[in-house]
């Protein structure tokens, strides 16, 4: 039924809004803004039903950031907390995921991302940089712990540059592909890692075995270009920014 209200809207308008993929339907990248004017009708709509009940309270819009599991378990509940306390906060809904979201398919609104450099199609602000440093489990003898190291979308991340370059070959059996779980198996004495600083320097079981961090990225908050404008998600963006800088 929803199928056959899409494709009758979509001959009725002439025009086409989704892309019918092997997976089912995404909205392609340069009918966003007309899913986003969707939902701002949607919104208003629910607002005039909820008066004409009784002036019930209106359901903030919701946004959906995606962001690392390294920011998802450390300063991003924070920062969130803070917006939600806020009057007018929109309801949010936080998406953990170390691969890529593609926001030109609408998978999330916001994404909140350490990179070197951030796709063409979105509108990003670099708000603080994320530091890597050593650890090792804490009394341990670092020296003859081998290396551990970074499998999945961690294999091309700037830690793995880091052990490429000083030529650490990783442990045959000690790799990972989140930097949490990297940090649990450096606590239980499998190996040194290379960890952001906000996992490492929070862990009482771990210890830095180099005085400075080794590498740092740029933190970026950011939305797909077709959207950025959009005065909500604009706004939000903003506010995740000088969160995450306050942390810096």
């Amino acid at each position: 039924t929803v199928l056959r209200r899409v494709a009758a809207f979509e001959e009725r308008e002439g025009v086409t809004v989704f892309d019918r993929g092997p997976h089912g339907y995404s909205v392609l990248p340069d009918r966003l803004r007309l899913i986003e004017a969707a939902r701002e009708v949607a919104a208003a709509m629910r607002g005039v039903d909820g008066l004409l009940r009784g002036g019930g309270a209106v359901p903030p819009p919701l946004v959906r950031i995606t962001s690392t599991d390294t920011l998802c378990q450390t300063v991003l509940p924070e920062v969130i907390a803070e917006i939600a306390a806020e009057p007018g906060a929109p309801a949010l809904e936080l998406h953990c995921a170390n691969t890529h979201t593609d926001l030109g398919r609408l998978h999330a609104d916001i994404t909140v991302r350490p990179a070197v450099r951030m796709p063409a199609d979105l509108v990003a602000t670099q708000c603080a940089a994320l530091g890597f440093g050593a650890y090792a489990r804490r009394g341990a003898r670092c020296e003859a712990l081998p290396w551990l190291g970074l499998a999945g979308p961690l294999a091309q991340s700037v830690a793995a540059e880091w052990l490429a370059q000083e030529g650490a070959m990783p442990a045959p059996l000690g790799r990972a592909d989140s930097f949490p779980v990297l940090a649990g198996m450096a606590a239980a004495g499998t190996g040194r890692a290379v960890l952001p600083c906000i996992i490492g320097d929070g862990d009482p079981r771990l210890a830095r075995i180099l005085p400075r961090p080794v590498v740092s990225v740029p933190l970026w908050v950011a939305s797909h270009a077709d959207l950025a404008a959009v005065p909500r998600l604009d706004a939000l963006r903003r506010r995740l920014a000088r969160g995450l800088a306050a942390r810096s």
